[in-house]
């Protein structure tokens, strides 16, 4: 038998590693993290996974610079690893934030000083033994013996690691497995609270299922796309749209270019992203999975998830739809009016801190989606540094919650934090400041992002959001003032909770947030012009 012709074999893959490094770092340390928990001695086990995740992060951070700094956020910009992944500015800033915010999270994640110490261990958020029934006779012996849960490290690595891909993805299919990364150890991460076990395996179970229909939707939507455009890049797909392509495939003669395929596969798809976003109405599952699972992952998901799928989203609208423009604009005003006003409504009628936080989280999707909107480099601009300044003042209200704690573990009723301000004024002070910049209130960082989303959507030719935005604002602000109130100018009760002292791992994270949230809003410039020159996608 002859041997085959050169032009018959399968040609190589080509990668280029060293753009791809940052993603590869943490994928790296993933795996070195599920090898840490088989080989390693278990008591040892939560100081190697700590500092091995910390370390990680930081080289990944160390690599995105290096790459912004080598010209590939601007003129050295383009799509490496044949064709699947975009290195460009919005990448590598989304990048950054999500690296820059879960090390602070992660810092939460190993917190051990806040629960009083269980059979002469300590113990942190996460459950002793996560496999084991709640309250069973296995579970109080995996207590008593000192076990900690140490796997929620690896976890959250991979779940950044799917979290860098998501944002910088260049064709659909690595859209999806990116989604998937990200997805399924966050399902796992929601069901594993030491305290209210059954309520964590709850958030983690809707938590599960409906992010399994929002899967479902955008594989759904890519399928479609597929059919209507023969490939699932997106310069392909753009070309498509744009009507610049007309060579058919044959297989797809009958499919390509008709347009129902176009609109409702984006359509679908849209409605994947807006689910991560937690966008109305596809938020239901936000108020009972942040309330459910452990405060420390409610944080990170809270921050980090919602800068990828914001990433993502713009990436779709601008690269693969911009063709499309006057079809889902129209939609996207309606989904961020309603988002900005359910969010701040029901939120007034909040009685737990966590779900509070959570119709917070909802309303400020909402004022991003303002900048979404605006389809101009400013539009991009804004989004971008209003989710980096939203990242970290998240992160530390969070760490915050962690803080207020009863018999039970954390106080997150509200009426429990009345007189907090008299008991303790620093960790109310903290919180306050956290609050007035959800509140937007000038001189934080939450003034800074909404005023420029709000600048773009405007600039944009989207003034009457820009209306809803600061009704829905007021509304929002209203609630915010009112926990302040509540912890600074009621009477402390009796049986109030106590206020633990954190070790210095919780308080470098809510150190940081109050510093981000100070400087993003006292100097805002530099990093809007950080932003600015990096809100230029690849195509």
């Amino acid at each position: 038998m002859a041997a085959a012709a050169p032009a018959d074999r399968i040609p190589a893959p080509h990668i280029e590693y060293a753009q791809l490094a940052p993603t590869l770092i943490v994928v790296g340390a993933a795996v070195l993290g599920v090898l840490v928990e088989a080989f390693v001695p278990r008591r040892s086990r939560y100081h190697v996974q700590v500092f091995l995740a910390v370390a990680a992060l930081a080289a990944a951070f160390a690599a995105v610079v290096g790459l912004a700094a080598g010209g590939y956020a601007s003129d050295k910009a383009r799509i490496a690893a044949m064709g699947a992944i975009a290195v460009d500015g919005p990448a590598l800033f989304l990048q950054g934030t999500i690296l820059l915010a879960s090390v602070v999270a992660v810092l939460t994640f190993a917190e051990r000083r806040l629960d009083p110490a269980a059979h002469g261990n300590r113990v942190d958020s996460f459950a002793a033994q996560a496999a084991s029934v709640p309250g069973s006779e296995s579970e109080k012996a995996a207590v008593k013996a000192g076990f900690t849960t140490t796997e929620v490290f690896p976890l959250a690595l991979f779940a950044i690691a799917g979290m860098l891909v998501f944002p910088a993805a260049n064709d659909l299919l690595t859209l999806f497995v990116a989604l998937e990364v990200f997805s399924l150890p966050l399902y796992l991460l929601c069901a594993v609270a030491r305290r209210q076990r059954l309520m964590s395996q709850e958030a983690a179970v809707k938590y599960f299922l409906l992010g399994a229909f929002s899967s479902a939707f955008l594989l759904f939507g890519i399928a479609l796309l597929y059919g209507y455009a023969g490939s699932v890049s997106y310069a392909v797909i753009a070309d498509v749209v744009d009507g610049t392509v007309q060579t058919v495939d044959p297989a797809l003669a009958d499919t390509m270019g008709n347009d129902a395929l176009l609109l409702i596969g984006g359509a679908l798809i849209l409605t994947g992203l807006l689910f991560k976003v937690g966008a109305v109405p596809f938020h239901m599952w936000t108020p009972d999975v942040y309330q459910g699972a452990p405060t420390p992952v409610t944080g990170f998901m809270a921050a980090a998830t919602k800068v990828a799928a914001f990433g993502a989203l713009l990436r779709l609208l601008y690269v693969v739809l911009p063709g499309l423009r006057w079809d889902w604009r129209p939609v996207m005003w309606g989904v961020a009016i309603v988002t900005m006003l359910a969010g701040a409504v029901i939120a007034v009628t909040q009685t737990d801190v966590k779900r509070l936080l959570a119709y917070s989280s909802i309303a400020h999707a909402g004022f991003i989606l303002a900048g979404v909107i605006a389809t101009s480099a400013q539009g991009i601009q804004s989004v971008l540094f209003y989710l980096a300044a939203y990242s970290f003042v998240t992160i530390g209200a969070f760490a915050v919650v962690t803080l207020v704690r009863d018999a039970g573990g954390e106080a997150t009723h509200l009426s429990k934090w009345a007189g907090l301000g008299r008991r303790s004024p620093l960790t109310a002070a903290v919180f306050a400041v956290f609050l007035l910049a959800f509140a937007g209130i000038p001189l934080t960082s939450g003034f800074a992002g909404k005023f420029a989303v709000f600048k773009a959507a405007a600039e944009g030719g989207a003034g009457a959001l820009v209306v809803v935005g600061v009704i829905s604002s007021a509304i929002a602000a209203f609630f915010y003032i009112r926990v302040i109130v509540l912890m600074f100018f009621s009477e402390p009760k009796a049986d109030g909770p106590t206020v633990a002292v954190p070790s210095p791992l919780t308080m470098t994270t809510i150190a940081v947030g109050v510093a981000v949230t100070l400087v993003l809003g006292l100097a805002p410039q530099y990093f809007l012009d950080l932003a600015g020159q990096a809100s230029t996608f690849v195509r």
